[in-house]
């Protein structure tokens, strides 16, 4: 008998692996944005904004780790703030370039002005880079402005507020200057304007310096008057066209009470007009449209007497801390008019502490918050809770009270004492009456 013996064949697997060795390991490029990253990092740039930094500059991913560092260096050599380094370098990442820093760092130093400031450099850097520009532009583009009769301490503003005068026309500079001088500016007080608003270069004279001075003419404003506003405030610069009418036309049209009104015009129409465009401005920035601005302040008057900043912590309060939407103020402008301390605080307070103890049968909106008369207010949500007492104010029981008047005071008033009549003197009294008294019995009886 014949055994067959079946020997199955062994069959072999070869397994090939697919893992992949780290990409830290496996891609340079990589490598290099790590070692870039650790050099913005290093020179405290925020470590979320570096990535988004990098991936939109390809500047920065084709230069070379160590001419970045360097370029950093020269750069936090200048002492500027770190937001000012990061937002200069955000928005224009060329100006770590080494060599353009390289040629900017020993021409810095002969700019022909004393007091040099970081935030100016940076600044002039940034346009600079721009336009391929190198140190002779701005040292030529300052012995201008120091030509003009400007200050050394004004061609820093200059350069820090507006760099762009470094690739400003010569005639164009001149051409400002000349009108300055031709209304009666003297170069004291044009150093001064610039000086607090460098800004103010960018306008033309044909295209807003002379129609701005022109609408000052015809609403009624003297030279003289409109010489002094400016000078006080060069900020009215920045009025736009027919905005100053618009903001006398508002003034016209109020109606308030007289020492309401006397506040506001206490330095004249003009200074007048601008608070009112300051405010307006003040309301626009928290997102209100001109026209709600404008009629918030029709409303309530009193918020045009009132500091910009006082404005501003209600409406902070008001949104951040109240939770309501800014154009809550169209509905109830009143809000600006009243005590904040007093009378906005103390009953938000009440308000709050009711609500969070399930105290309030009906919710409780701005306009029930605030032209609430302090009585009926105190009657409503605080009398029937003595713990709100204290946080309310005047009408707490355990609040403390000044006297108006100095202690001891009713002395003073106290009546004078006569001295008491002598037995002798009633009889003589009484002897003189006793004539009237029968003739009045008489009378009556008769009657």
């Amino acid at each position: 008998m014949a055994i067959r013996v079946l020997i199955r064949p062994t069959s072999r697997r070869v397994i090939t692996s697919t893992c992949k060795p780290p990409p830290s390991l496996a891609n340079p490029k990589l490598q290099y944005f790590s070692s870039i990253h650790s050099v913005f990092q290093r020179y405290g740039f925020p470590i979320s904004q570096i990535p988004n930094l990098l991936s939109k500059n390809q500047f920065l991913l084709n230069s070379n780790a160590s001419d970045i560092e360097k370029s950093l260096k020269i750069l936090t050599s200048l002492k500027p703030s770190q937001e000012l380094l990061v937002s200069v370098v955000s928005s224009c990442p060329s100006v770590l370039e080494f060599e353009f820093l390289k040629d900017w760092e020993m021409g810095i130093s002969k700019v022909g002005i004393s007091n040099v400031s970081s935030s100016m450099v940076l600044n002039v850097l940034k346009v600079s880079r721009k336009f391929s520009l190198g140190p002779e532009t701005l040292s030529r583009c300052i012995q201008r402005l120091k030509g003009l009769g400007f200050s050394d301490g004004t061609v820093t503003r200059v350069l820090e507020g507006f760099p762009m005068v470094i690739v400003m026309d010569e005639n164009g500079l001149a051409e400002r200057i000349e009108f300055w001088v031709g209304i009666g500016f003297d170069t004291k007080q044009i150093d001064r304007i610039f000086n607090l608003f460098p800004g103010i270069l960018v306008f033309g004279v044909g295209n807003k310096l002379k129609p701005l001075f022109k609408e000052f003419e015809e609403l009624g404003f003297t030279l003289d008057a409109t010489r002094r506003e400016v000078v006080r405030d060069p900020s009215v610069l920045w009025l736009e066209l027919g905005e100053l009418s618009r903001c006398l036309e508002l003034l016209g049209s109020l109606k308030c009470r007289v020492p309401i009104k006397e506040k506001i015009y206490s330095e004249g129409a003009f200074r007048a007009g601008i608070e009112v465009k300051r405010r307006v401005d003040c309301l626009c920035r928290y997102g209100l449209i001109r026209r709600d601005a404008f009629k918030v302040l029709w409303k309530e008057p009193r918020a045009i007497t009132y500091e910009i900043k006082d404005i501003e912590k209600k409406i902070e309060f008001l949104i951040h801390r109240m939770k309501f939407d800014v154009l809550w103020l169209v509905d109830v402008p009143v809000y600006l008019g009243v005590n904040f301390e007093k009378q906005i605080v103390p009953r938000y307070n009440v308000i709050e502490y009711l609500r969070s103890k399930g105290g309030l049968a009906n919710e409780v909106g701005l306009k029930g918050l605030i032209k609430l008369s302090r009585l009926r207010f105190h009657n409503l949500y605080v009398k029937p809770y003595p713990e709100c007492e204290i946080m309310f104010g005047r009408f707490g029981g355990d609040v403390e009270v000044n006297n108006q008047h100095p202690v001891g005071m009713w002395k003073l008033f106290k009546p004078k004492k006569y001295p008491e009549s002598s037995k002798e003197d009633l009889e003589n009294i009484k002897s003189f009456m006793e004539p009237f008294a029968s003739t009045t019995n008489i009378e009556i009886n008769g009657g």
